[in-house]
């Protein structure tokens, strides 16, 4: 026979173009949970670079996982980022509905006003979805030469 609704009628399939997941906005966001340690070295240019695979966040019109490696390169000024709190930070992006070009946008502003850095670069590389492959950047402040 099959499964009928409240009203006695079968329910329609959902196609690809109805289905859409949960989708938390910007407000999940946990920029609070950012902290810094001091530079004890001032003035002797130091260049960090972080990197992570494990980025996930989801597209806000489907509601379909974004995977990508998060690149971030910075020359601190007189704080450093505690790489814990990143972690936690970053994970905090997990189920947002964020486009791709908009998340490094809004961790390079988020990191940048943390550690307030002399030159700071996110780059998010991410996996390939549908035959495309996107790979967004952006720089703050400026490298020396």
């Amino acid at each position: 026979m099959g499964t009928t609704n409240k009203r006695g009628r079968r329910p329609q399939p959902m196609t690809g173009l109805d289905r859409r997941y949960d989708v938390e906005g910007l407000e999940a966001l946990d920029v609070d949970v950012l902290e810094t340690f001091p530079y004890e070295h001032p003035g002797k240019d130091i260049a960090v670079e972080i990197d992570t695979d494990e980025f996930t966040a989801v597209c806000p019109y489907s509601g379909l996982p974004d995977f990508a490696t998060i690149r971030i390169a910075y020359i601190p000024k007189k704080k450093i980022i505690e790489l814990r709190s990143l972690k936690y930070y970053l994970l905090s992006y997990r189920n947002v509905g964020i486009y791709q070009e908009h998340a490094v946008n809004r961790v390079l502003e988020d990191l940048a006003k943390c550690c307030s850095p002399k030159w700071m670069k996110v780059s998010a590389d991410y996996k390939i979805r549908g035959g495309v492959h996107t790979v967004a950047s952006r720089e703050w402040g400026r490298r020396k030469p």
